[in-house]
C-alpha cells in the first residue's frame, strides 16, 4: 500500500497540534510552583505556597465543595433517569421513539447559554428560588443525554440473544439485568458518570443562569481572574487537571480490566 502524504509533515503537524493544546497546560502547571506574586517570567524559585494559600482560602474550598456537590447531584439525576431510557431505547418499540432519539441530543447540540436562559425563564414561571439545586436539576437534565449515548451505543453492540437466551431459561427481568444486562454495560456507564463529572464540574453557563448566591469553583476562579491572575489561580487549575487525568486514567483501567476477564470480546 502507497503512503499517503509526507509522513515526516504529518508527524510533525501533529505534535504541533498536542503542543498547542497542552503546552499552556504545562505552562500553567510549572507556574503554580513559581516563588512569586505574579505569573510571568522569570521564575523566582520552588515554593509550594500557592498551594497553601488555596488550602487556606475559605471561599476556594467552600467553592469546591459545592462543585463536587452539584456534578455528584447532576450525575445521579443522568443516570437515574438516562439508564432507564437507554434501555427503553433499545430494547423497546414505541410512538416518538425516532424523534425522541433525536430529541436527547439537543443538549449537547445547543449552546449552554441557550439551555440556561430556557431554564431560567422555566424555573421562574413555575416560581423555583435559584440555589445549586436548581443547578443540579439544569445540568442533570443537560447530561442525561450523555448516559443516554454511552449506554445505547454499548447496548447495540451487545446485542439482545444473551438476554433472550436468559428469558428462555426461565429469568424473571430483574435477573436478565442483574447477571447479563448490567455487566456489559457498567463500563459504558461508568464511562458516562466521569464524562458528566466532568462536565458539571467545569459548567459556568448555566452555572451562571440558575445558580443563587453559592458559588461552584468555576464562577469563583472566573472572579478571581477579572480581579487579578496570581499562581494560587495555576495551583487550583493543575489540581483540576490532576484529578481529571487520575479519573480518566482509573475508568480506562476498569474498562480494560473488565475486558480482560471477559475474554476480550469485542463488545467489550
Amino acid at each position: 500500500m502507497r503512503e499517503v502524504g509526507n509522513r515526516r509533515l504529518l508527524w510533525t503537524m501533529g505534535w504541533s497540534i498536542l503542543a498547542f493544546l497542552y503546552l499552556p497546560i504545562l505552562v500553567m502547571a510549572l507556574f503554580s510552583f513559581n516563588d512569586s506574586e505574579f505569573t510571568g517570567l522569570p521564575f523566582h524559585g520552588f515554593t509550594l505556597h500557592w498551594y497553601r494559600a488555596m488550602l487556606a482560602d475559605a471561599q476556594v474550598l467552600r467553592s469546591i465543595s459545592n462543585s463536587i456537590y452539584v456534578a455528584a447531584g447532576a450525575v445521579a439525576l443522568s443516570v437515574i433517569f438516562g439508564l432507564p431510557a437507554a434501555i427503553a431505547l433499545d430494547r423497546y418499540e414505541f410512538a416518538g421513539k425516532s424523534l425522541l432519539r433525536r430529541v436527547v441530543l439537543l443538549p449537547i447540540v445547543l449552546p449552554g447559554v441557550i439551555t440556561g436562559v430556557s431554564l431560567l425563564l422555566f424555573y421562574v414561571l413555575l416560581g423555583f428560588k435559584l440555589s445549586l439545586h436548581t443547578v443540579i436539576l439544569g445540568q442533570g437534565t443537560a447530561l442525561m443525554c450523555v448516559t443516554i449515548t454511552e449506554v445505547f451505543a454499548r447496548l447495540q453492540q451487545v446485542g439482545r440473544s444473551r438476554e433472550e437466551a436468559a428469558l428462555d431459561l426461565g429469568a424473571n427481568p430483574w435477573e436478565v439485568f442483574r447477571w447479563v444486562t448490567w455487566p456489559s454495560i457498567r463500563s459504558a456507564l461508568f464511562g458516562a458518570v466521569l464524562i458528566a463529572f466532568s462536565i458539571s464540574f467545569d459548567e459556568i453557563a448555566v452555572t451562571y443562569l440558575l445558580t443563587g448566591r453559592q458559588n461552584t469553583l468555576p464562577m469563583t476562579l472566573w472572579s478571581m481572574l477579572r480581579r487579578s491572575v496570581t499562581p494560587e489561580v495555576n495551583a487550583i487549575s493543575t489540581l483540576i487537571v490532576a484529578a481529571s487525568i487520575l479519573m480518566i486514567t482509573a475508568g480506562m483501567g476498569l474498562a480494560r480490566r473488565e475486558q480482560l476477564k471477559r475474554g476480550g470480546n469485542a463488545w467489550t
